[in-house]
């Protein structure tokens, strides 16, 4: 969250203003056009700003762009906000049409909130960039099968930028440890040690990753330059080591007002202590609803005990080799399309979804099963891709033991691939969104509320394992719901935490890792997201069965929610409801 990169992704801001008129309902025509040109003034901020990002959503003739890294560019990014502010505010004065008022509301509070979030970081926390990941997510995002190869060949140019082989450009590397340099200069909160040690053990990978996507994708002339920029961040690991990991500090815990910044950030909108009070109560009763199905698969399967823990044990016993995982994945998926189809739970397209394993520096990236989102602005044909990670990178390769055995495919293709993810985003490309909707909207309560709702609506159909390990997964997003704000309330240790996940929820050593590092520097308050959500729709529909009686339909129900985008949770039932009637 301290590069420009991450901060320009806080334009992808949650909406919490006062709402606007009760908009009609989402079915496209001439407004969503109208909606798109007011978007279109913040697009140019992120264009000039972030362009790496810019270009990943779909802004077309900016390939070639980096990001503005030079002294004093988040001032030149606020003050390009609030001018953008200001016009939208004009626009919004004279608007009648009440879903680009609605749209023009979610524009102005995703800049709102990216100010916001830039002058907490700059007044409270020392800069410190992984620049590895930072470069490798950039190049990327670039040299990818889906990408067009006429475009591939700007991963060189932003490598030189970066590497400040081009006339007018300082190295990256440069840039941003003066910045990090200044940080403690003015006595700000350092990064955490634990952070520190994670980016040490794990950017030898990154680096070697960009690499391998230069020489994957032959680039010419690409060999000087990205050898140029290898032994930059190379050079910067022995920065991060001498200067910065003795600065460290020891505890991870952010400012309050920072957390609770980033947990209306991704969408919740009540305080942490009331979530966690909520989501104890849910790990109770899934706890009970697991060992009831527990019970069911040691008589099946004639185990000796019928405690969820040593069931959860014993079906991971039965590991899919490395080489056959996607190929299982794959057949996993067809069979959740039959069930979605057989019992009309939700509108697929026709052509299918995407699903790859993780290499090994895009596990160091993110390490965990993931969604990449497909291009959301002028899309040709790209597709979201379910990606599978089968270890975590570091000093030491941890292997996942959660990910590749039978009944553990069904949740998690459910939830990354159909009906989760892949088929929100395909939706929002396919049928047509507003980009108010589809990317400045964005909130983790929505995408990850969606994808656990929709394990949730296919674990009916599961076999009784499948039901086992769904419920798993569903009690892992409660305790993240409450160990992640009660690890900043100094309740748990990374140590305690680790321990409760292997014990309680029966993650491997590796995944309760990646998630304890996930709340307590990769994305604190991100992970309180999904249970949050999950809760929010089923709220939703509640009120739209009790609105519509006898004539709810889930699959109108469903479908309905995914046209209306990423709207946050009140905009969302609103609009559905509406539609609804």
């Amino acid at each position: 969250m301290r590069t420009p990169l991450a901060i320009a992704a806080l334009l992808f801001a949650c909406s919490h203003a006062a709402p606007p008129p009760a908009p009609r309902p989402v079915s496209g025509g001439d407004w969503i056009a109208r909606s798109d040109q007011n978007a279109q003034v913040l697009l140019e901020v992120q264009a000039r700003f972030a362009p790496e990002l810019a270009a990943k959503t779909g802004v077309s003739g900016i390939d070639d762009r980096i990001s503005d890294f030079t002294p004093g560019y988040r001032e030149r990014t606020r003050a390009a906000l609030r001018q953008a502010i200001s016009v939208l505010e004009d626009r919004r004065k004279s608007e009648s049409d009440a879903n680009v008022a609605e749209d023009l509301v979610i524009l102005i509070d995703a800049a709102g909130r990216q100010i916001q979030g830039s002058e907490l970081q700059e007044k409270l926390q020392v800069p410190y960039t992984n620049i590895a990941r930072l470069v490798f997510t950039s190049v990327r995002a670039l040299l990818d099968p889906q990408i067009a190869p006429e475009r591939r060949p700007a991963a060189l140019a932003r490598v030189r930028k970066y590497a400040g082989m081009e006339p007018g450009y300082t190295p990256l590397v440069q840039l941003l440890e003066a910045e990090t340099r200044e940080g403690f200069r003015k006595g700000l909160l350092p990064p955490s040690r634990i952070e520190v040690d994670n980016d040490l053990n794990t950017s030898q990978f990154l680096i070697d990753g960009i690499d391998k996507v230069f020489a994957e994708y032959k680039i010419e002339g690409a060999e000087q330059p990205v050898a140029t920029l290898h032994r930059q961040l190379e050079d910067h690991l022995a920065f991060v080591s001498a200067e910065v990991l003795p600065k460290a500090r020891e505890d991870f815990r952010l400012p309050r007002e920072l957390y609770e910044f980033q947990l209306r950030q991704v969408g919740v909108d009540i305080s942490g202590e009331e979530l966690a009070q909520k989501a104890h109560r849910g790990f109770e009763q899934i706890q009970t609803e697991m060992q009831r199905i527990a019970a069911r698969v040691a008589q099946q399967r004639g185990l000796p005990s019928g405690n969820y823990r040593d069931v959860i044990r014993e079906l991971k016993k039965s590991q899919i080799p490395d080489d056959k995982v996607l190929d299982f994945y794959k057949r996993r998926l067809a069979q959740i399309e039959e069930i979605i189809r057989g019992h009309h739970l939700v509108t697929l397209p026709a052509r299918a979804a995407r699903i790859r394993l993780g290499t090994p520096a895009e596990n160091a990236q993110q390490p965990a099963p993931h969604m990449v989102p497909p291009r959301l602005i002028g899309n040709t044909g790209e597709q979201g891709e379910f990606v599978l990670p089968l270890s975590m990178p570091g000093k030491v390769e941890q292997k996942y033991d959660d990910f590749n055995f039978d009944a553990a495919a069904w949740t998690l293709t459910a939830h990354e691939a159909r009906p989760g993810h892949e088929l929100q985003f395909a939706s929002m490309v396919e049928r047509g969104v507003s980009q108010a909707r589809a990317i400045f909207a964005f909130n983790s309560v929505n995408a990850e509320g969606w994808g656990l709702y929709a394990e949730a609506i296919t674990l009916p159909y599961m076999p009784d394992d499948g039901k086992l390990i769904s419920l798993q997964l569903r009690l892992q997003r409660a305790v993240r719901a409450f160990v992640d704000p009660e690890l900043q309330m100094g309740k748990w240790t990374p140590g305690s935490a680790r321990e409760f996940l292997e014990k309680e929820v029966g993650l491997s050593e590796a995944f309760a890792t990646s998630e304890v590092d996930r709340y307590t520097f990769r994305a604190p308050a991100q992970a309180t997201a999904y249970y949050y959500g999950y809760l929010r729709l089923l709220e939703l529909r509640d009120a739209a069965e009790k609105q519509l009686g006898a004539r709810f339909d889930p699959l109108t129900f469903h479908d309905t929610i995914l046209a209306q985008g990423l709207l946050p949770p009140d905009l969302m039932k609103r609009a559905v409801l509406a539609q609804l009637q």
